[in-house]
């Protein structure tokens, strides 16, 4: 048994609390890499932010979860050399899709876990909630849950269309099974293709998504008032990077994101925890994809991985400042 606080990592109960008051969301970014948590810390301590790392099913079975327990560890001594004495960094299971992962999960270090049963009928959702919950506490690990389903696809995540969360649903879960925190589903998607063109409405030549429902985010505050919600799916896909991947080999067909601008009017609501994934990759592969066509004799992994994460860290800093106000909240 590995506990996250002897790795000098912090649950969500606190810093939720704060944002919730506050008016600001937390960022959670996933990572994969060395190079992925090196940027994240880099802009957390930059710009004094607390910060989630989230680590998938898919990411533990690329990297090995205890390299990625290990980076987590490193990510706090980091932070401390880069002159933040107190980092608050929470390593966190996104997607969880079982116990048994999520049991994994806690006993090897993870602060916070999530636990998806949102596929399942209601009340098998519930039971499974509540058993991880009860195996989480007991260690201090904080938990979330989601209700409602994304659509899109990212990692090992699928669903073919999404359904709203249903706000007379949300006390009878979140009392039942004891939750920390709730995903919930109001028009985000997974993925870099969230929505497509014929979802749209073209404005002066641009493709704007529908907007989020945010009157089902509103009626879920009413009936949780204070109670932590996160949004998945929620990168707004740049496109000066598409335009970027495009422009060097790549072909990202209408790659459409998540307006910054809904994104922060719902981190000034209960919103206290917004997921960003593939922005990061995107980031991540432009950088690398112009300067391999800038310099094709290189070779050495070093010279394209360090402005991929120079590229990566500008992006999170973006998103702390611009979108999710978790600036000077340390």
């Amino acid at each position: 048994m590995v506990n996250y606080k002897d790795l000098g990592l912090v649950n969500t109960r606190e810093m939720f609390a704060k944002a919730v008051k506050g008016g600001y969301a937390i960022p959670a970014f996933n990572f994969n890499t060395m190079e992925q948590m090196q940027a994240i810390v880099m802009a957390a301590v930059e710009t004094k932010s607390p910060v989630i790392m989230q680590v998938s099913k898919g990411a533990r079975n690329y990297a090995n979860g205890t390299i990625l327990r290990n980076l987590a560890k490193g990510a706090v001594e980091y932070a401390k050399e880069l002159g933040c004495p107190n980092p608050q960094i929470v390593l966190h299971l996104d997607h969880g899709d079982s116990f048994e992962l999520c049991k994994d999960c806690i006993d090897n270090g993870f602060s916070s876990v999530m636990i998806d049963g949102s596929s399942l009928p209601y009340e098998e959702n519930i039971k499974l909630t509540k058993k991880v919950v009860e195996y989480a506490h007991k260690y201090d690990v904080t938990v979330e849950a989601e209700l409602g389903v994304l659509a899109g696809v990212e990692d090992e995540v699928s669903a073919a269309e999404s359904h709203y969360t249903k706000p007379e649903e949300v006390v009878d879960f979140a009392t039942r099974t004891g939750c920390d925190s709730l995903a919930i589903s109001i028009g985000t998607s997974h993925g870099a293709h969230k929505f497509t063109p014929e979802q749209c409405t073209l404005v002066n030549g641009v493709l704007v998504p529908p907007p989020l429902a945010f009157d089902v985010l509103h009626a879920i505050e009413k009936k949780l008032p204070g109670f932590p919600i996160v949004l998945h799916g929620s990168s707004s896909v740049p496109q000066e990077e598409v335009e970027t991947i495009n422009k060097y080999g790549g072909k990202l067909d209408a790659a459409i994101g998540i307006p910054e601008e809904q994104l922060r009017e719902a981190s000034k609501s209960a919103v206290c925890k917004i997921n960003i994934d593939s922005d990061s990759r995107l980031a991540m592969t432009a950088a690398i994809r112009k300067y391999l066509a800038e310099n094709p004799s290189h070779f050495d992994p070093r010279q394209y991985l360090k402005p991929a994460r120079e590229n990566m860290k500008k992006m999170y800093i973006h998103k702390i400042v611009n979108v999710l106000g978790s600036d000077n909240k340390l």
